[in-house]
This record gives C-alpha cells, structure tokens and sequence, in this order.
C-alpha cells in the first residue's frame, strides 16, 4: 500500500461524515480468530496493540484522493491534492465541475488526470452511481460500479471498500504492499504468486481485509 492510501480517521458507519475514531465493529472478533488460526499472524497482530483500520469517511473524497496520487510519488500527490482543496475547499462534485479542466490542471494534475477526476465528479452529480446504495451491496457489484468511472481500476475499487466501506473481507492481489508482505511474512522473501497469495489468504477468511491490513503495518509500522 502506498503512503497516499494510509488510513485517517473512521467514520462511525460507512460513508457518515464523523471525525471521531472508532474501530471497525468486527475488528476484535478477527484479531482473535486470525490469531487462533495463524501462526503468523499470532506473531504480528500483538505488535501493533490497538491500532486499527482507518476509514476515509466521504465516497467522493476517497476515489478522487486515489486518482490524484496514482503513478505519482507521495510528496508530488501530497502537493497536487493541497492545491486541489485550495481551490475547491469543499470538495463537492458539483465545486470541481465548476472549476473545471484549466483550474484542475493549474494543480499540477495531468491532462488524463484531470478528465478522470471531472468524470469521477460527473457521475457522481448526475447519480450515475448509487452511493447511497453502497453499503447494502455486495462486494463484486460496487466493484462492478466502479471501475465504470474512467481512472477507477479493480484495485481502486478495493481499496475504497476497504477504506471507505470498511468491508472485512477484501483480498487486493494487484497490491505490491500485500504481495510484498506474504512474500516477506510467510516465504522469508521468496518471489511470491497470485496463487501462493490466495492460499495462504484462504486462512484468513472471513477477515482478510484485517490480515492484509496487518501485513501493510509489518512494512510500514504507523
């Protein structure tokens, strides 16, 4: 997981706009049954007392922060999202529409960059996703919905179920931090496969958002 995907503060539920701190309801339920059932996760969980899962709490806000950091370092993403709040400070679909492209761009975003996030803005203006429905779908059918919005790829749509959801169950293979951290955690560094990924992640269900989340801090402890 790259720095621009850090957790920040989780809202009470999914998509609530709350600045308080909770921990996700089925956070101590999986600890408990990851560490029963996982030697190595029986090592690394206690590591990091009670740290938790951090959700970013508006659906908005969470994917256009995604495009603003991909293929970019964190400190040029870090720059480019100031700039974007500065001139859109609340953030709405409806204030970067008005913005528009030659102000986006202004922010050091790209041309592709800058179509994707009026796009991501556009649809959710004119209700081409169902965000309100969200949370009472079904992991595959947000997917399905997301990666319909231009710059919204698998891993993308992961992450927000993760971060935005709160979904417990989430295994993002196409993420170099998870493969890393299996590679690192379970083969003492051996390249690891999408295969490998996946049995040694059979273990962990139905929490496998927790244990990815586990081996993302065993890279890069908060």
């Amino acid at each position: 997981m790259a720095d621009k995907d850090k957790p920040v503060a989780a809202p009470e539920s999914p998509g609530e706009l709350s600045g308080e701190l909770s921990v996700p309801a089925y956070w101590a339920e999986a600890k408990a049954a990851l560490m029963a059932r996982d030697r190595i996760m029986n090592k690394l969980i206690p590591q990091f007392g009670d740290l938790h899962l951090r959700g970013h709490p508006d659906p908005f806000t969470t994917l256009a922060r995604s495009i603003v950091g991909q293929q970019v370092t964190p400190k040029a993403a870090d720059l480019a999202w100031g700039k974007l709040l500065a001139i859109c400070p609340k953030l709405s679909p409806a204030q970067v529409l008005k913005a528009g492209a030659p102000e986006l761009a202004g922010c050091g975003l790209s041309k592709r960059k800058t179509e994707y996030i009026l796009d991501l803005a556009d649809h959710f203006k004119a209700k081409r996703v169902h965000a309100d429905l969200w949370s009472q779908m079904d992991d595959e059918a947000v997917i399905a919905e997301l990666v319909q919005i231009r710059g919204i790829s698998r891993w993308t749509a992961e992450m927000f179920l993760i971060f935005n959801l709160l979904r417990p169950n989430v295994l993002p293979l196409d993420d170099a931090g998870l493969i890393q951290g299996i590679s690192q955690n379970y083969f003492s560094g051996e390249p690891v496969s999408r295969s490998d990924a996946r049995e040694v992640a059979a273990n962990w269900e139905p929490w496998r958002t927790v244990a990815t989340w586990y081996l993302w801090r065993s890279l890069d402890p908060v």
